[in-house]
């Protein structure tokens, strides 16, 4: 049997406005657009994803996450008053025109969106497949507010009117909310359409719409920095399970044995002062240090590891009581050395880094951190990105994520 072509639309414009170059920012480690894009590659009933946008920027980090971007929209279909409709038809025309394909589905999958439970694109079109009579899904989800409680407006000094009013019930802006009817809202987290919808009918429904009703805590949607902050602190210690760009994060382990720190721009924030005599200087902070010792009160010890020979490394260590292995260039070699020394289990081992010499020991390790200012490719390949920077008690924030665990535990 020939399997049902199935498109994954992303919609990426170049020029958005409330979060500038929003869909190519990093969001927890990644470039926005790839977790849409992650959607539709890791669905199994998505045949192609395709990434339609003006910018070249945008089509460049598209292909480099594994999207399709055969053609490049025009800018008149790029402007912020811009609907979904000519979008979609543009790229429609387009794949008929240069290539003659004919997808039976469209899957609509907006960058803004991020955070999608695995199965729910295969879900999406599964449900509009089974319903022949249907012209599109929507993805919904129980509404925040209920419109039952709100009202019209239609000048200062005339009453106000209710926006709706529930069937049987003379008052409903004055009943219990859970006696109210149910609400969903459109988030936009997942469209499915067929093609002849979009190009005969002139729209991005039709007629008959499915729901497909989601769980409220992936209705995330990404229009202002305040929703990007909330969101990226929603995903990282909350950890819901959702599509990823990348190798699955792990979890916290549950049982801890050892930290292992990187120093320069985890324990400071990577400067150096450096006087006339060549003599080296950094920051520190103090937090780091009680985090530490409360960490080892709890039977966790602290070794750190630097590429660094330098006094003011071994200096601050004795200062914090931990253990310091200087001048290794293999970190990773270091590492496995330690635990074995250790007798710890790389699953009960936690390492902190910022920087690409870090990498190598991630993998070592049962789960791997980044401080907030960690490079990019660290961020990325990070199980975990704490909240504060390298040198800001970012080590602080660490321990006290681990104490927490193990009072949990206990």
């Amino acid at each position: 049997m020939t399997k049902t072509e199935v498109l994954a639309l992303i919609p990426a414009r170049g020029g958005s406005k409330g979060i500038p170059r929003k869909n190519i920012r990093l969001f927890a480690g990644y470039p926005l657009i790839a977790y849409s894009i992650a959607a539709g590659l890791q669905a199994e009933t998505v045949t192609r994803t395709i990434v339609t946008t003006d910018d070249a920027e945008i089509a460049e980090i598209a292909r480099n996450y594994g999207a399709e971007t055969p053609f490049m929209r025009p800018v008149e279909l790029a402007q912020d008053h811009t609907t979904d409709l000519p979008v979609f038809q543009h790229a429609l025309a387009w794949l008929e025109e240069h290539e003659n394909y004919h997808p039976e589905v469209i899957v609509h999958l907006r960058p803004t969106t991020p955070v999608r439970p695995p199965e729910l694109v295969d879900q999406a079109v599964r449900l509009l497949m089974t319903h022949p009579e249907a012209d599109s899904e929507r993805g919904i989800t129980p509404a925040r507010d209920t419109p039952y409680k709100m009202w019209m407006v239609e000048a200062e000094v005339r009453p106000i009117k209710p926006l709706l009013t529930a069937p049987g019930m003379a008052e409903s802006y004055n009943a219990p909310r859970q006696t109210l009817p149910v609400i969903y809202q459109h988030t936009g987290l997942i469209d499915a359409v067929r093609p002849a919808i979009i190009l005969e009918h002139n729209s991005m429904t039709g007629n008959i719409i499915l729901p497909l009703i989601f769980d409220p805590a992936y209705a995330a949607d990404l229009d202002t920095p305040r929703d990007w902050a909330q969101a990226e602190e929603s995903i990282l210690r909350q950890r819901p399970k959702m599509v990823w760009p990348g190798t699955p994060r792990r979890s916290m382990p549950e049982n801890i044995r050892l930290l292992i720190l990187d120093f320069d721009g985890v324990l400071t924030d990577n400067r150096v002062w450096v006087d006339q005599d060549g003599r080296e200087m950094v920051a520190a902070n103090r937090s780091d240090s009680l985090g530490i010792s409360r960490l080892r009160q709890a039977g966790v010890p602290t070794v750190v590891i630097s590429m660094e020979t330098n006094p003011v490394v071994a200096a601050r260590c004795r200062k914090m009581n931990i253990a310091c292995i200087q001048g290794e260039n293999d970190k990773a070699t270091a590492l496995k050395k330690l635990l074995a020394e250790r007798q710890v289990e790389a699953r009960e081992a936690i390492f902190l880094g910022n920087d690409v010499n870090d990498l190598p020991c991630f993998p070592l390790v049962g789960w791997a951190v980044a401080v907030a200012d960690a490079l990019p490719e660290v961020a990325q390949r990070a199980d975990f990105i704490l909240r504060r920077s390298g040198g800001h008690a970012a080590v602080r924030e660490l321990c006290d994520l681990i104490l927490a665990q193990e009072i949990k535990a206990g």
